[in-house]
């Protein structure tokens, strides 16, 4: 996010009004814009961490410590109509969103580390920007409402919807939407339905492979129960 000088100042007079670096004040202002001065995801160390604003309620990684979160929040506040401005600037210019316009209008995005992410829920897609390159997905029945990140190998991305904690990697990828699939990426007759997995095929040896996800921090406790449970169901 680009600013001038004079909005650059007015972010350090802010930063400093709250104890915080121009850096830190910098990473917010950027996050609140992303949500229209409405809402913001981020994650900074000066923050505590990964945390998150919407409706006026605030969370961060350091829960506990309650003279952070609300100099977080004051920070929030005299920052939040400035970062309004900011996005209704960047939308009168056009041409400067990086997501498709088919899409829609996003609910919620945010970044994360390298990797940026939004959710439409008219179009029914999350869409997550990677090294410069975008990964889209069909959210379904999902709304989602609420994103964290499972430190580890990966930093796997986990959305929260009404059904509960959903991870990046239970959704379906997707292409935009009206778009006809690829002629190879329609169902043949052998893809109607999963193939039944047998007893000889190793099932202990795929439970261990999902084991060392867990514990790599790439699946949750429920998510691995679920699996485990779904294999051996099938012996």
């Amino acid at each position: 996010m680009k600013l001038t000088d004079e909005g650059r100042d007015r972010v350090a007079q802010v930063a400093r009004r709250h104890g915080f670096s121009l850096d830190a004040a910098e990473a917010l202002l950027a996050a609140l814009a992303q949500g229209g001065g409405r809402q913001a995801q981020f994650d900074h160390p000066e923050l505590g961490g990964m945390g998150q604003w919407s409706g006026g309620m605030l969370m961060i990684g350091e829960m506990f410590d309650n003279n952070l979160k609300a100099r977080v929040a004051g920070l929030i506040q005299d920052l939040a109509d400035m970062a309004g401005s900011v996005s209704q600037a960047s939308q009168a210019r056009g041409g400067e969103s990086p997501w498709p316009s088919e899409l829609g209008a996003p609910s919620s995005s945010g970044a994360q580390n390298d990797m940026r992410y939004a959710v439409f829920p008219a179009s029914r897609r999350l869409a997550v920007m990677r090294g410069g390159q975008m990964f889209l997905y069909d959210t379904g029945e999902h709304q989602i409402s609420g994103v964290s990140q499972q430190q580890g190998a990966g930093h796997a991305l986990s959305f929260t919807s009404q059904h509960g904690p959903v991870s990046l990697d239970s959704l379906a990828p997707a292409g935009l939407p009206g778009a006809a699939p690829a002629p190879d990426a329609q169902p043949g007759p052998a893809d109607a339905a999963p193939r039944p997995v047998k007893a000889d095929e190793s099932i202990p040896a795929m439970i261990e492979q999902l084991h060392a996800l867990l514990s790599r921090g790439i699946l949750t406790q429920a998510e691995f129960d679920a699996k485990k449970a779904e294999l051996l169901a099938r012996l």
